[in-house]
């Protein structure tokens, strides 16, 4: 498996007649956040007047949630907590199941898909993420002040 903190995955698109993968058309940037931040996000952004999340994959200990992004997202990603992965357009094509790398950089953590390719927009909007993200701080905030 290929290493989503150092690679990049691709959007496959089959054609109206082909049996399988086409070589790829997208690549993209991966936003990591905690768990519980993360899927506070994707209720939100799934909430919303037009649902607007793509793919997103969880780590095998479900310690972290991964929204993949558009790629160039990371040059300009600078929101507390979270992180962005540059990808560079190589590696890991979709829906082939990513690994995570460690945050101590240690060995990769089998991963799999909390939204599926397919099931969702081919990105997400790094905006609408920002938004939906700082949304979710703030609720998880307020629910941890009403002890």
């Amino acid at each position: 498996m290929s290493e989503i903190g150092s690679q990049s995955a691709t959007w496959h698109t089959p054609a109206p007649d082909a049996g399988g993968p086409q070589p790829a058309a997208e690549p993209w940037d991966l936003v990591t956040v905690p768990v519980r931040q993360g899927l506070e996000a994707v209720d939100i952004l799934r909430r919303g007047a037009v649902p607007a999340v793509g793919p997103v994959v969880h780590d095998g200990t479900c310690d972290t949630l991964g929204f993949l992004v558009p790629p160039g997202t990371a040059a300009a990603w600078d929101m507390p907590g979270s992180a962005c992965t540059r990808t560079s357009g190589r590696g890991l094509r979709l829906p082939e199941l990513p690994e995570l790398p460690e945050p101590a950089g240690d060995a990769p953590r089998p991963a799999g898909w909390l939204l599926p390719p397919g099931d969702t927009d081919p990105v997400t909007d790094p905006v609408v993420l920002r938004e939906a993200l700082g949304e979710a701080a703030r609720l998880i905030e307020a629910a941890d002040g009403c002890h």
